[in-house]
């Protein structure tokens, strides 16, 4: 008897949340549970997900900008149906697949820089361990700098170089001389750099974890700086890459940045298949790369899968199709002008960080004493519940999705499809006006109380079917 698919999940349904708790990630399922995101969603396209009683939810979180294209783009989805039906070899390992040579071919022509060579991942940690040892075998030195709040991956090297205690907690040691430099400081930098140890500085161009953005020209001079030193300076894209910030990189708009690394994952999987790519500098290549017998010094069993190299090309085809870095542009400006013309009206908007369709919304401590005993109850009650007084209403009253931009941060993060539209944003932004209203009132502490009680009690959906019927 074969394998149904479709039996298999209808057969299952509603089945998630006890699976998990059962089998893969019981602390996982609570909080889904207790945040109301435990829905069963069976649809999607687009900017789009409908659960099984047909609610349409606006996804403002994009798989943690898996989905730049939307999902089940038309494109990507015809590329994949394709490579099924060729029947093609994949995995041969003793060969130069076809496939890789195009993607590495279009990342290259797309990128720029002088990175003559593309070595193909399974995600963007993996791209992060490929950097380290690349930059330790070519420079021959130990060190590695990062930021505070970085987030790198949350493998062993990768997590490393992570600047937030809580990914941290539990998993020392630490690969040894991983140093932590100030976030836009160049003094700091060279100071740092100063020791003549450091293999690489590894950074992102706009932080995830907080959408912190560096003062204009300090890329610039961050990478001048490393080569002055003999450091490497490699630019970790997997989240601000292929058009999320309004540009191909995030570093096209830095002025004339030269990194002798560059690693992109996330969108280029087209929201289908894991892959991540690390374009390389030809001097840095030739250093791991040396010989015959070092031909295959770093490998990976997938790496150049023809699956994900077929994911990989249509999802830069599905980029050029929906002009992604112009329509993040445009949509991003429209939120940023929808949220700024708020702040006035909300004494706890604080501010709002903008580049294409990444967005932090950052909240502050209000002036007015009763708003003021909310926020402080709120924060000595746990000092991640503030955030998620704006995200939970979010989603249960309004079906958008967005998260949080980190751990002990008030700030919430959006990264939706870059395709969505103007309906779209006006849906986030009455939204949004509605939970600040809520938000701006001295019961909000008790009111959040009351939603993680009710979810904790009996789950998402009795909430959400109470909120339909008003």
């Amino acid at each position: 008897m074969g394998f149904d698919l479709a039996s298999t999940i209808s057969n299952n349904a509603h089945r998630q949340g006890e699976l998990h708790g059962a089998h893969v990630n019981p602390q996982f399922a609570r909080v889904l549970r207790t945040i109301g995101f435990d829905k069963t969603y069976v649809r999607a396209t687009g900017p789009y997900l409908w659960d099984d009683r047909g609610n349409q939810y606006l996804d403002f979180l994009g798989g943690y900008a898996v989905c730049n294209f939307g999902r089940n783009h038309p494109t990507i989805k015809k590329a994949l149906s394709d490579y099924l039906a060729l029947d093609l070899p994949t995995m041969v390992q003793f060969e130069a697949p076809l496939l890789s040579g195009l993607l590495a071919e279009e990342l290259k022509r797309r990128v720029g820089r002088g990175l003559d060579y593309v070595f193909f991942t399974n995600s963007g940690a993996e791209g992060v361990e490929a950097a380290i040892k690349f930059a330790k075998c070519a420079t021959g030195r130990p060190a590695l700098l990062y930021a505070p709040k970085a987030f790198h991956g949350l493998s062993s090297g990768a997590v490393s170089l992570n600047g937030c205690p809580s990914f941290r907690d539990g998993f020392a040691p630490f690969l040894p001389e991983c140093r932590m430099v100030a976030f836009d400081d160049l003094a700091a930098l060279e100071r740092a750099l100063a020791a003549g140890d450091v293999a690489a500085f590894v950074i992102e161009p706009i932080q995830g974890k907080g959408v912190n953005l560096h003062s204009p020209g300090y890329l610039e001079a961050a990478a001048r700086l490393c080569h002055r030193h003999g450091t490497l300076f490699v630019v970790d894209e997997v989240q601000t890459g292929i058009g999320r910030t309004g540009s191909f990189l995030a570093i096209d708009q830095e002025g004339s940045v030269e990194p002798d690394m560059v690693i992109l994952s996330k969108a280029l999987s087209g929201g289908y298949v894991p892959v991540g790519a690390v374009l390389v500098k030809s001097d840095v290549w030739k250093k791991v790369f040396s010989s015959l017998d070092r031909a295959i010094v770093h490998s990976s069993t997938f790496h150049q899968g023809a699956m994900a190299m077929t994911a990989g090309l249509a999802a830069l085809a599905a980029y050029d199709e929906i002009d992604a870095a112009a329509r993040a542009r445009e949509m991003g400006a429209l939120l940023k002008n929808g949220l700024e013309a708020m702040k006035p009206r909300f004494e706890m908007l604080k501010q709002i960080r903008q580049r294409g369709l990444m967005i932090g919304i950052e909240f502050g401590a209000p002036k007015s004493l009763l708003l003021r005993a909310s926020w402080t109850a709120t924060h000595a009650l746990d000092k991640n519940l503030f955030a998620q007084a704006v995200v939970i209403p979010l989603m249960e009253d309004h079906r958008v999705i967005c998260q949080v931009a980190g751990h002990e941060l008030d700030v919430v993060k959006l990264i939706p499809p870059l395709v969505i539209n103007e309906s779209d944003v006006r849906w986030f932004l009455t939204a949004f006006e509605d939970v600040m209203t809520k938000l701006h009132r001295a019961s909000s502490a008790v009111n959040l109380l009351a939603r993680l009680g009710r979810n904790t009690m009996f789950g998402s959906q009795r909430g959400s079917d109470e909120v339909a019927s008003k």
